[in-house]
């Protein structure tokens, strides 16, 4: 890795209000990955019509946990869209690992594989999740030819955004972690 290229792994990607990308605007995507390749990231802010309940059912799992079936599953992104991703804290409560699992360093991990879910249908499985149906993905330089051009701005992620902040407050309250009112920002990039 070139000592000045950056790393914004473990970090939110918080839309700027100029986003003309309709897919993208007023999103904050955490970035499971962002090395020399690119990026991926999903998006923790954009529920979709579909509960963890019926997409459970739609492969054959049943999912006792009333709250947990009635939780939203989130728009992880435009590319493969009929995929499932699920955002999870390190380690379920027995310990355990799952397979096609990226561990995000110093942050979360993310699970592609079917296993996580059958430990959820079995009241295991990690106590904090987030589920998504595809994932954003940069080519490299990409991301940071779009960073470059004001399109997002960038913040340390914090779980508690992920997972224990309203869907609606989690744009503002990543932006709160750099001290910014929305209100306050431009939608113009600046030149010195």
């Amino acid at each position: 890795m070139s000592k000045d290229r950056i790393d914004l792994t473990n970090q939110f990607l918080i839309a700027m209000p100029g986003m003309t990308d309709e897919t993208f605007a007023g999103t904050v995507v955490y970035l499971c990955e962002h090395n020399e390749r690119g990026a991926l990231g999903l998006v923790i802010n954009r529920p979709i019509s579909l509960t963890l309940g019926h997409l459970f059912e739609k492969v054959d799992l049943n999912l006792p946990d009333e709250e947990l079936a009635a939780r939203p599953v989130f728009f992880g992104g435009p590319v493969q869209t009929e995929r499932g991703f699920v955002l999870h804290e390190p380690l379920d409560a027995e310990g355990k690992h799952y397979n096609a699992t990226l561990a995000v360093p110093g942050g979360l991990e993310m699970t592609t594989s079917r296993d996580v879910l059958e430990a959820l249908s079995h009241g295991a499985g990690p106590k904090r999740l987030l589920v998504t149906l595809g994932y954003c993905g940069w080519a490299a330089g990409q991301l940071e030819e779009e960073i470059g051009r004001n399109g997002w701005i960038t913040v340390d992620a914090k779980a508690e955004i992920i997972f224990d902040t309203p869907i609606d407050q989690r744009y503002d309250q990543a932006l709160a972690l750099l001290g910014i009112d929305p209100r306050m920002l431009s939608q113009e990039a600046g030149h010195a």
